[in-house]
């Protein structure tokens, strides 16, 4: 008995086409429900092309847009993990609430990274 979903069994190009279209439906239910998602992505499509305008380097220019596309990367991931935890109860627990403030301290790692990176690549 196979306990895959049919989707599951695709290969190559068919695979990638699967995994582009759940990828973009993912993108947008995390848009459409996580507001820290939406202002963090406001603040990237912002600040995105003033990183690009002040690195000088393609490397600072990395450095500041790519720390900014982390901060979407954690914020997606925390989000996956407190979809995951609510869908199991809405009775608190202390692990789930161990594991959705481990999501929010990586999300404000991440803020913070960006802070150090700007700050080192601009006034270092």
């Amino acid at each position: 008995m196979n306990d895959t979903a049919p989707d599951q069994n695709k290969r190559g190009f068919d695979h990638l086409i699967h995994a582009t279209q759940w990828s973009i439906a993912g993108f947008r239910a995390t848009f459409k429900h996580e507001a820290a998602f939406r202002q963090e992505l406001f603040a990237f499509l912002l600040l995105a092309p003033l990183g690009w305008w002040l690195g000088e380097t393609g490397i600072e220019r990395a450095l500041l847009i790519g720390s900014l596309w982390i901060v979407l990367i954690v914020e997606m991931l925390n989000t996956a993990v407190e979809s995951a935890i609510n869908r199991i109860g809405t009775e608190r627990h202390e692990l789930s609430g161990r594991a959705k403030d481990q999501g929010s301290a990586a999300v404000t790692l991440s803020l913070l990274l960006v802070g150090i990176v700007w700050a080192c690549v601009l006034f270092g």
